[in-house]
């Protein structure tokens, strides 16, 4: 059995099937919808059921109703949907590659920088932002951003933080060697730089976070963009911000660039911005409505900077894109917290 999917105020209509989510029926037919953990934790993909019944987890909905997460909503019926955003992309445009392990670093402790090289014939397009997937050799995938500006096609940057008991991070980074191969596929996420507006740039990231937005601004960098950007990134201890050096390098040799690094638990010795990353931005600039803002990290972060920013600073909704790093296995959102988290 299939239902119709139609979307509100547009003439796209696409088929799901029994079981299948929206979101996974939409790149079916070709669209992209805003998502980013595609496992109901983030609310990136949140969106408006004016008609219909879906079945969310254990949730039945029926339309009219709003926070609809599409990539846990499966339909009951046909439906009428209002996603934030829905676009067209080319599926043809993701590629499966052997990448080869190139270089191996540890700028922090707990943070690992992994560098994969693409066999010689082979380049990946990717917007800046965008992540891949890395399927393990028992099947299983997980999901990281890319660090590297998209004019580096011959390779990735991946920045993959240590969590105890992670399949990936513990089980298979601890014993990747150099020249050792990974299977990935890429590219996936809408997380990237929407150039048509002219409103300014505000990056919020904590810890690995970081990686989709270095790639952006490496990637503006490049094109010589000179719009203003704010680049707040925040942890719990200077370790956190384990390639800071680099952001400040950028904001002392580009005027049109600031970085702004917040602790919640600082060094003894720290003398910056304490408390919770996103209160940093608030306190700085008062009113959004002139900014796109770009979040990335912790998924808490994210939701309290979706709400604060909209309701506190004049945000208009439409310019708040997020990727949240979820841990596998999340099924729900920590409480607030300027915590650090990435796919494992």
């Amino acid at each position: 059995m299939s239902y119709q999917i139609s979307v509100q105020d547009s003439d796209i209509a696409f088929d799901c099937n029994e079981g299948e989510t929206v979101l996974a029926a939409a790149e079916r037919a070709g669209y992209t919808l805003p998502y980013s953990c595609r496992k109901g934790v983030c609310s990136s993909c949140q969106g408006w059921l004016d008609d219909g019944d879906v079945r969310q987890r254990s949730r039945e909905i029926s339309g009219p109703a709003g926070g609809v997460l599409f990539c846990t909503a499966t339909p009951k019926s046909d439906l009428t949907v209002r996603p934030r955003r829905i676009a067209r992309y080319d599926p043809l445009a993701r590629k499966k590659i052997t990448a080869r392990v190139f270089r191996m670093s540890r700028p922090a402790d707990d943070v690992a920088v992994l560098q994969l090289r693409f066999p010689a014939s082979i380049r990946a397009k990717f917007k800046a932002g965008q992540y891949l997937r890395v399927k393990l050799p028992d099947g299983e995938e997980r999901s990281f951003s890319m660090a590297n500006a998209p004019q580096e096609s011959d390779g990735v940057q991946l920045h993959i933080r240590h969590v105890p008991g992670g399949h990936f991070s513990e089980k298979v980074l601890s014993t990747l060697k150099l020249d050792d191969r990974l299977e990935i596929e890429i590219p996936y996420g809408d997380f990237y730089v929407r150039d048509a507006s002219d409103a300014r740039y505000l990056f919020v990231a904590t810890g690995t976070g970081f990686a989709p937005v270095r790639s952006i601004i490496d990637d503006m960098i490049r094109r010589r963009l000179s719009r203003e950007v704010r680049l707040y990134w925040g942890g719990r201890s200077r370790a956190d911000l384990y390639q800071a050096a680099i952001c400040r390098k950028w904001a002392d040799r580009f005027p049109w660039l600031s970085f702004v690094p917040v602790l919640s638990n600082p060094d003894a010795d720290w003398s910056g911005r304490t408390g919770l990353v996103h209160r940093a931005v608030l306190d700085d600039v008062a009113d959004l409505a002139g900014w796109q803002v770009y979040a990335c990290g912790n998924p808490a972060m994210i939701q309290a900077a979706r709400s604060d920013f909209t309701s506190l600073g004049g945000l208009p909704e439409d310019r708040f894109f997020a990727d949240a790093f979820v841990p596998s296995g999340a099924t729900e959102v920590p409480a607030p917290q300027p915590a650090l988290a990435t796919a494992v």
